[in-house]
């Protein structure tokens, strides 16, 4: 039987794995130590919130979202990531992960979800179109991180 359900400080080993997995299927790293995970999701001022899919009591995935803001649009709801470990792909878990985020994001008032799906994922991107996501095609993703926010911050 598939449950999803919020996570808890309790899961931060359980979440460090996840994103570990997830980074590797995104050819990607996970730098993030449980400690940081402790502090960011579970302290006293939460920087995300995570749900947790099981079947049958086992985890099967994750979703990982917070609050945005767009002075277009007002409050929504940032997906930063939505995993399915593979044994349990096709079993309508990352459906019903996403369904509960869009709940929690219709349950605050927000006008939507946004997230990113890296253009070679055709899977994640035909899961979209089929549940009436609207690609914006002519945003790019922009990221300024390490030296370059480093040295922008330094002329603060």
């Amino acid at each position: 039987m598939l449950s999803i359900r919020s996570g808890t400080a309790n899961d931060v080993p359980l979440l460090k794995t996840f994103f570990e997995e997830f980074a590797t299927f995104e050819r990607l790293s996970s730098v993030v130590s449980e400690e940081q995970l402790r502090q960011d999701g579970f302290g006293a001022r939460p920087k995300f919130r995570v749900l947790i899919a099981e079947i049958d009591a086992l985890p099967a995935g994750y979703a990982l979202f917070f609050d945005c803001y767009s002075s277009l649009r007002g409050h929504g709801i940032f997906l930063e990531d939505l995993f399915v470990r593979p044994a349990f792909r096709g079993k309508r878990v990352g459906r019903a992960l996403l369904a509960n985020v869009a709940r929690i994001t219709e349950d605050a008032n927000g006008f939507g979800i946004m997230f990113n799906v890296l253009d070679w994922n055709t899977r994640a991107i035909e899961f979209y179109r089929r549940i009436g996501a609207t690609f914006l095609d002519d945003w790019k993703t922009v990221c300024l991180t390490q030296g370059a926010l480093h040295d922008l911050a330094s002329e603060a």
